[in-house]
């Protein structure tokens, strides 16, 4: 049935209303479709819910990817201010995109590429293109059936590449919410057209506890829900999201209210540990829900599952049952929106976990430290190590640059990130070289010592046609140094960048007479990517984002053996 009706649809004439482009090679049912969408309010964990259940289905052996459809109209997240959106995570081909590819690519422990995220903005241009070129056969352009049409030939086209069994769609936003609407609408005629069969839908939902009531409500839940249904978008699994567990009570009134089984809406309370998500959910069998809907019980590896299930449970008892706290101080502008550092946090938590520690951090806000608003001391004399993260922009440089300075002295493990290893070399050319006006040209561009900048042959080399560095780059390692012992005595390593400034050629020599290690750079060309000092038990610094590369599992080198270095 399927497939006879994708081939009618995809027939585009000025007598017919279709629009359904198809790739060839496609088969419906080949790869089936779990859509998960938001109501209430945003923020509920969409991205973690749809990673745990990828999680689940790529334990019984099944070809599992995922992707993202913002509603925005930027092209990538690269512009977006953390304040508004969170933390921009980079993958390795180089696109900007949703912190919550970050949440899909750790628990799917896979690399993901521009083909599993989308924008509003690419999908618009992408229709005006093909309008300017006449790719519509004179037809009036429209939300119905060209916008939706592009939407779900992204969706085939990706099942086609990866080969995928299950492709987990996640809607970014809110049902109700216009920019999402056309998403909604798409993914509504991609279950008519594959057939229900074939595409699974399942919802979150915010159960409230007013405190004046001390007691679960569900109607804000009922209602948005409702709101699904009006744009026929029936869901086949609800999760409720509540700060307690969910009562039967409330989830017999959602079931009622929204045609779903009551074994299906299942509660989703908050937790400690998000990597104890997968387990809540295989608990509640949701997993088996979604292998009977979609008819892939013949496609599961029940040996491999029963293996995958077992390493996971280890892992997540490791990490529920470290004992021993450490503290360490991240210093950064955005420390306000915990989201700004979402990679980095859950980094720390991988190598806690490795390291057998709970890692608590303490977010310390450079300006004030600066300004003499905070005592530098006072701010760091509790942790173990220190963080300096990532980040544009001179608001609160001085401050970080002085608490890579109380680091070094004091001989507290550092770790530098991307502008934490600028503001490293910044420190040592100040302090060690005595440098005294060694600035970056980011901060102030008249200075006479450029210690960091752009620089035009850089450019030249990079063949970036801009400024930004971005994506997955490889990195040569000097052999005999920390970081040649730290990345497994390998000499070339690959780790994601994203930053505009390097350290000025014309410095090295002198950082490096002073007894700063550069013991990474680039393939060919004096771009140095890691820095060390070998009489400190822990001073590295790096010009990539190793953050991004980290796994549950597979904590990153660098966050390993940094908080290895803290260690009582």
């Amino acid at each position: 049935m399927g497939e006879k009706l994708l081939k009618s649809l995809s027939k585009q004439s000025i007598k017919h209303e279709f629009y359904t482009p198809v790739p060839r090679g496609y088969k419906v049912g080949k790869t089936k479709y779990i859509i998960t969408t938001g109501t209430v309010i945003s923020g509920l964990g969409k991205g973690i819910f749809g990673s745990s259940l990828a999680k689940l289905l790529k334990f019984k052996g099944l070809n599992v990817t995922q992707v993202k459809m913002e509603g925005y109209f930027n092209i990538d997240s690269g512009t977006l201010n953390p304040y508004r959106h969170g933390e921009v995570f980079v993958l390795d081909d180089g696109m900007e995109c949703d912190m919550d590819l970050g949440s899909y690519e750790r628990y799917l422990d896979q690399n993901l590429n521009k083909d599993n995220f989308t924008t509003s903005g690419q999908i618009f241009t992408k229709v005006l293109e093909k309008e300017r070129s006449g790719g519509y056969l004179g037809r009036d352009v429209q939300f119905i059936p060209h916008v939706t049409g592009e939407i779900k030939s992204i969706l085939r086209q990706l099942a086609l590449k990866t080969k995928a069994d299950v492709i987990v769609v996640e809607v970014g936003g809110t049902v109700g919410d216009l920019e999402n609407s056309h998403y909604l609408e798409a993914m509504r005629q991609l279950m008519y057209e594959e057939g229900k069969e074939n595409v699974c839908f399942a919802t979150l939902t915010y159960v409230i506890t007013p405190a004046s009531l001390g007691e679960q409500k569900s109607k804000a839940a009922q209602l948005g829900i409702g709101k699904l249904i009006e744009l026929g978008i029936q869901p086949d699994i609800i999760g409720c999201r509540a700060d307690a567990p969910v009562t039967e009570k409330v989830r017999e009134k959602i079931s009622i209210y929204s045609n779903v089984p009551v074994g299906n809406v299942i509660s989703l309370h908050n937790v400690k540990n998000i990597y104890s998500i997968p387990l809540m959910l295989k608990e509640e069998k949701t997993d088996q829900v979604v292998i009977d809907l979609l008819g892939l019980g013949e496609r599961i590896d029940k040996k491999k599952e029963r293996s995958e299930l077992m390493k996971w449970r280890n892992y997540v008892k490791k990490v529920e049952n470290s004992k021993k706290t450490i503290t360490i101080g991240i210093t950064g502008k955005y420390t306000e929106i915990r989201d700004s550092y979402a990679s980095i946090t859950e980094s720390l938590n991988h190598a806690g976990a490795e390291n057998g520690v709970n890692v608590n951090i303490k977010w310390i806000e450079t300006s004030k430290i600066e300004k003499g608003k905070k005592d530098i001391n006072e701010e760091l004399k509790d942790v173990a190590g220190i963080i300096v993260p990532g980040g544009f922009g001179s608001r609160g440089v001085e401050g970080k640059i002085m608490c890579v300075e109380y680091a070094r002295k004091n001989k507290r493990p550092y770790l530098g990130l991307c502008l934490g290893f600028q503001m490293a070399v910044l420190e040592f050319a100040r302090n060690v070289c005595k440098i005294k006006n060694a600035n970056s040209t980011e901060f102030d561009a008249k200075t006479t010592e450029p210690v960091i900048d752009i620089l035009p042959e850089q450019k030249k080399i990079e063949g970036l046609g801009g400024n930004m560095r971005l994506g997955g780059r490889y990195i040569d390692i000097k052999k005999g140094t920390k970081a040649y012992a730290l990345y497994g005595n390998q000499t070339k390593i690959r780790e994601r960048f994203r930053h505009r400034y390097e350290c000025n050629p014309k410095y090295i020599k002198k950082l490096e007479k002073k007894g700063l290690v550069f013991s990474g750079k680039a393939p060919k060309v004096p771009i140095m990517q890691i820095l060390e000092l070998l009489d400190h038990p822990f001073f590295m610094a790096s010009q990539f984002h190793p953050e991004f590369t980290s796994r549950p599992m597979k904590p990153n080198p660098l966050f390993n053996n940094f908080i290895k270095s803290c260690l009582p």
